[in-house]
């Protein structure tokens, strides 16, 4: 440990800290002393940080569905595409998206989180202003690669972020308060569209053109704003107090079993080795919660995308469409919200996740087979849909990291869950084409389909998880004793 560093321990008495919570038998203690400063903590943490990345979330998802929006107000016509190209278009985003996000989590520490990701915001709100005013097939497909490259290390970022600020236990609430942007973007981006295209042709430019460009411009300043907002870590967080930034950082380091972390911060002296990307890639865990993941998207992708359209096709205008898309959204928004709080306060993921797809399943069952006569009850039926969907997110998404330690593990799982999870977004793209409007049957049963396997790939993972539990208190993982990762004993994981 170096001179410097030790100054900066002795100066905050970190040392003393943890050695006196650990005398005091852990966290539970500690933080009952404590209640009040607890509290603020959070608070400031909230107030601060959960907000800037809602607005960088919003961005991204706005940035990744205004193609659907723009859709509707002639993009394949005027660049004279077809379907199939523009769906393959679709489908080089969602390449590019994938493969970048191990590589921009891994980087991610060493660059820094508050210089890495408004890095990426600014990056992507440029592409996205240049797919206003391409011309061609070509120039669709060059933006929409590089779009999926800017964009893929967010939310694998953002993710990884959050678990270095917040306990195991708070993470779920505080992921789907910022996932509730999706949902909100959802309706926002389509109020947004239909007020952009009222600029019309100017300049020499479509009317579809205007959503990329404004909404692109909007991401750069967002992005900007970021960078001046965002800490990067609790420890070097300049709006809390010299005490306050003491007690946040052992109140994570005592989230964890004290042998885990040398000094209060697992992240510290942790370096970069393979086996611990190759520990996180082989991660049965990460494979069901991923795999699951993936059905999901492939649903909420799809109901993302095409969502304007399926309206349009019930009977209403452009305008319309995007105005009745809102109403699913905001409830969705709502339920997710609730269903994090409840998660958090049980401690529970994959248990509220088999309660919670079962709307979503019974939506998709409904609207699948259903009459073309029949518009109101497939829009009812959205509702069970988005809710379903959109409230299982942040159960899937802090289940995974909440059961990996160590950074680089937790790293490449928070990625390589999102990479195979985003894969559901070639699906989607696919199985929606115009030529089975206005029933879809084929579309909405396939992703029926994957919201019956992701239930039924949850309940394995549950399953695991308890199991792991058992063995660790029968002693079968004590060779792992002193070990700084999630194999410890003492480290137990989250059902």
């Amino acid at each position: 440990m170096g001179d410097k560093e030790q100054k900066n321990r002795d100066e905050l008495g970190l040392d003393e800290k943890l050695e006196n919570a650990e005398e005091t038998q852990g966290s539970t203690t500690v933080l009952a002393a404590d209640a009040a400063m607890t509290r603020r903590i959070l608070l400031k943490l909230d107030f601060r940080i959960l907000p800037i990345l809602a607005l960088l979330f919003l961005c991204s998802f706005l940035d990744r569905t205004n193609v659907g929006n723009a859709k509707t107000y002639g993009l394949e016509t005027s660049l004279k595409i077809t379907d199939h190209q523009y769906d393959t278009g679709l489908a080089v985003y969602y390449a590019t998206y994938i493969a970048s996000e191990i590589p921009s989590n891994l980087v991610l520490r060493r660059i820094s989180p508050k210089i890495w990701l408004p890095a990426l915001t600014v990056m992507w709100g440029i592409v996205t202003m240049c797919l206003g005013f391409i011309k061609n097939y070509a120039g669709f497909m060059a933006a929409r690669a590089i779009l999926g490259i800017t964009e893929g290390g967010l939310l694998p970022g953002i993710v990884l972020y959050l678990s270095g600020m917040y306990t195991r236990g708070e993470m779920a609430l505080r992921l789907g308060l910022f996932y509730t942007a999706a949902s909100l973007s959802g309706a926002f981006g389509g109020l947004l569209a239909r007020g952009l295209t009222s600029i019309g042709k100017r300049g020499h430019q479509d009317t579809w053109s205007w959503i990329f460009i404004i909404e692109g411009l909007m991401t750069v300043v967002v992005g900007i704003f970021a960078y001046f907002m965002l800490p990067n870590s609790v420890s070097t967080a300049s709006f809390l107090k010299k005490e306050e930034r003491v007690f946040a950082a052992t109140r994570l380091h005592l989230d964890m079993p004290s042998r885990l972390a040398e000094d209060g911060s697992e992240r510290s002296h942790e370096s970069f080795k393979w086996s611990e990307v190759a520990r996180g890639i082989f991660n049965i865990s990460t494979w069901l919660s991923a795999s699951a993941y993936f059905g999901i998207l492939a649903g909420l992708y799809s109901f993302g995308l095409f969502l304007p359209t399926i309206i349009v096709e019930l009977g209403y205008t452009a305008n319309e469409a995007q105005l009745w898309s809102v109403i699913p959204y905001a409830v969705a928004s709502v339920v997710t919200v609730i269903v994090s709080i409840i998660s958090d306060r049980l401690k529970l993921r994959g248990v509220i996740m088999l309660f919670v797809l079962i709307p979503a399943i019974i939506g998709y069952a409904v609207i699948a087979n259903v009459s073309v006569a029949h518009p109101k009850v497939k829009y009812g039926m959205t509702f069970l849909m988005a809710t379903g969907m959109y409230a299982s997110v942040p159960c899937v998404l802090v289940w995974n990291s909440n059961n990996s330690a160590g950074h680089y593990k937790r790293a490449t799982t928070t990625a390589l869950q999102l990479a195979i999870a985003n894969s559901g977004g070639f699906v989607a793209t696919f199985i929606y084409p115009n030529a089975e409007k206005p029933q879809f049957h084929r579309g909405h049963t396939v992703v029926l389909g994957l919201l019956v396997g992701a239930w039924i790939l949850v309940a394995l993972n549950v399953l695991y998880c308890h199991k792991v539990n058992k063995d660790k208190a029968k002693g079968k993982y004590d060779q792992y004793v002193g070990y700084a990762d999630d194999r410890d004993p003492d480290f137990r994981m989250v059902l």
